[in-house]
């Protein structure tokens, strides 16, 4: 697939002048209340307030990112274009206080999954231009290994995209129960559970009032 990037990365990927960092965003909730905690981290050391394009809006952002060895690595990330649903392994430290704190205070389970890559100049050591977004998603499965003596742990998180959405179906009813939710004075389906045992009469003929067979949802909407 064909992917826009800025004039200042095409600039620098044509001179093969850049450094690539990643970014990561995660927004887990609290387990009291279920209010959203964001935790920004990146694959360098130290901690940096870095421009990237916001997914949503397509805008600039500023963000604070916290380093130090938390993110470890990132797998590749499939570029498509279509809407299959991929899936995206972050490793992080396990020794790290603020990993620690997200993954077991916080609930990460599907929790927003932001990842971004930015190119930096190397004599400058500065990005040339706000990190892109390249993947968008939620964590399906938290993996934490406590290792024992002289063995490697590690917090694993396997993301699955955005896209994973468009395969869920939707539990809702056609009846008047559930269209009153959306609208008190809805009263569409207010028949829908008697309307087939309803005779008719047409002529000499009587009869209950045919129906039409349901049709499959598409994309969980009817």
């Amino acid at each position: 697939m064909t992917r826009n990037i800025s004039a200042e990365n095409l600039a620098a990927l044509a001179a093969r002048r850049l450094v690539a960092r990643d970014f990561l965003t995660i927004v887990a909730r609290t387990r009291d209340t279920g209010a959203p905690v964001t935790d920004n981290m990146w694959s360098d050391v130290g901690n940096v307030t870095a421009s990237v394009v916001d997914p949503d809006t397509g805008l600039e952002d500023s963000r604070d990112f916290y380093g130090s060895g938390t993110l470890v690595a990132i797998s590749d990330i499939p570029l498509v274009a279509n809407l299959s649903v991929q899936n995206v392994t972050i490793q992080m430290s396990q020794v790290n206080d603020r990993v620690e704190q997200l993954v077991r205070d916080y609930d990460c389970q599907q929790a927003r999954v932001e990842i971004f890559r930015g190119l930096f100049d190397p004599e400058t050591r500065q990005m040339v231009a706000p990190a892109e977004c390249r993947f968008v998603g939620f964590v399906d499965k938290i993996e934490i290994t406590t290792p024992s003596e002289n063995e490697e742990g590690g917090v694993t998180l396997t993301c699955a995209s955005h896209t994973q959405e468009m395969t869920r179906s939707n539990p809702d009813t056609r009846s008047h129960e559930s269209q009153k939710l959306r609208s008190a004075t809805d009263s569409f389906y207010e028949d829908s559970s008697t309307a087939g045992e309803w005779e008719i009469f047409w002529g000499s003929i009587k009869g209950k009032v045919p129906s039409q067979p349901k049709r499959k949802k598409f994309l969980g909407i009817f």
